[in-house]
């Protein structure tokens, strides 16, 4: 396969000059010269067949690793799992914003209002049945309504994160308080937490307590490598900022497997180790379809997240505003639960645990999750669900 750019070939030569100090060390006299001649030349050939030998293992170990690699590709494409779930009707609508009701079997429940990231689909609250957040909180009696961003629209074109707060959210806190008459406890899970802990700010008379999952707060703590490059998207952004264009999920995607580039390498060959028709395969489809299932942000909204977020610290320095007033931790009074996946590479837990010590009210709970895994994996139930069931009910007490 060609080389895609000049980088990989520096990248090649790199590694196969080391490829060849490390042969030249084993074979005990350096790297072999086939020009050489007199008594040392004998000792030459051995070593150059066995630079030749290592490197056609070398080549072989690749191809194997690449087949296995496109075979595991292939059986995830092939595989026939397809998300079904039950349907939530739709409670409100604005524009491409939807509230969908998880709880018409618990219409006298305790509200809930769920705000999902604005960058991937929200049903990884509702993966499939058996690694569903919101029918679990439907089985403790709650009346679940979460909020389904989908794709922006032409009307969404030039929102920024006001826009989806003081506009969008606060709308479906309306319509929830409408429809049940009580005021919700509101969950935001990963960037949906922040929009939560904003809408929270602004309207804390309205809402009975606040659930925030794996939410980060303080940029620089914990930053990841990747952190570095976003100066380079600046001159994109601020395009894309100022004419409303898509930051599409390309990028995004990338930005996230910089965080760890083996992942996908090592994620699809372990796949390719399951039983096709078992639990754990059909757990990793449905998980893979749902991150391949990602939406673009419009540029406002990705330059505030990548160059104030990110880039700037404005959150954790008070300098982050919503409708003009700044996001002050320290002003909600509300009883809130924080949980911290320790194994989070998404949101670092030393950025996620700056949050809980801005909070003056809030409970925390560490868990040996990751950021996907305390929604998706076999242990989220065990570890995230039930013990924020448990407070979510005696908050209502």
């Amino acid at each position: 396969m060609p080389l895609l750019n000049p980088g990989l070939a520096t990248l090649q030569r790199d590694l196969e000059r080391q490829l060849r100090d490390s042969a030249g060390e084993t074979a005990g006299s350096g790297t072999p010269d086939p020009s050489a001649s007199g008594p040392g030349a004998f000792a030459s050939g051995i070593e150059t067949e066995t630079w030749n030998a290592f490197v056609a293992a070398v080549d072989q170990a690749i191809l194997e690793r690449s087949q296995d690699l496109l075979d595991a590709v292939l059986m995830y494409r092939r595989h026939p799992y397809v998300r079904e779930t039950e349907p939530a009707p739709v409670a409100w609508r604005s524009g491409s914003t939807a509230l969908l009701d998880y709880g018409t079997r618990n219409l006298d429940g305790p509200p809930v209002l769920v705000v999902p990231s604005l960058i991937n689909r929200y049903y990884i609250l509702d993966l499939r049945p058996g690694r569903s957040l919101l029918r679990y909180l439907e089985s403790l009696g709650f009346r679940p309504f979460v909020v389904d961003w989908d794709r922006p629209g032409p009307g969404e074109a030039r929102f920024s994160l006001t826009d989806y707060v003081a506009g969008r959210l606060d709308q479906a806190l309306d319509a929830v308080r409408a429809i049940t008459g009580k005021p919700p406890i509101v969950l935001g899970y990963c960037m949906g937490g922040l929009l939560a802990l904003a809408l929270a700010a602004r309207r804390q008379a309205d809402i009975r307590a606040l659930g925030l999952l794996a939410t980060p707060w303080d940029f620089s703590a914990g930053a990841p490598p990747v952190a570095a490059f976003l100066p380079l998207l600046r001159p994109f952004l601020t395009t894309a900022s100022d004419r409303g264009h898509e930051v599409g999920t390309d990028l995004l995607q990338a930005l996230f497997h910089m965080l760890d580039p083996m992942l996908v390498i090592k994620k699809f060959l372990r796949f390719r180790s399951l039983d096709a028709d078992g639990a754990e395969a059909i757990d990793f489809v449905a998980l893979e379809d749902w991150l391949n299932d990602g939406v673009p942000l419009m540029g406002p909204v990705a330059a505030e997240a990548f160059l104030d977020w990110y880039g700037e610290n404005t959150p954790a320095r008070l300098q982050w505003k919503i409708a003009g007033r700044i996001v002050d931790p320290a002003e909600i009074t509300l009883p809130t639960s924080i949980v911290i996946p320790s194994r989070d590479r998404i949101v670092p837990p030393p950025s996620a645990e700056a949050l809980a010590a801005a909070l003056p009210h809030a409970e925390t709970l560490r868990v040996p999750l990751g950021h996907v895994g305390m929604m998706a994996s076999s242990n989220a139930e065990k570890a995230v669900w039930e013990p924020l069931g448990a407070w979510m009910e005696e908050t209502i007490r």
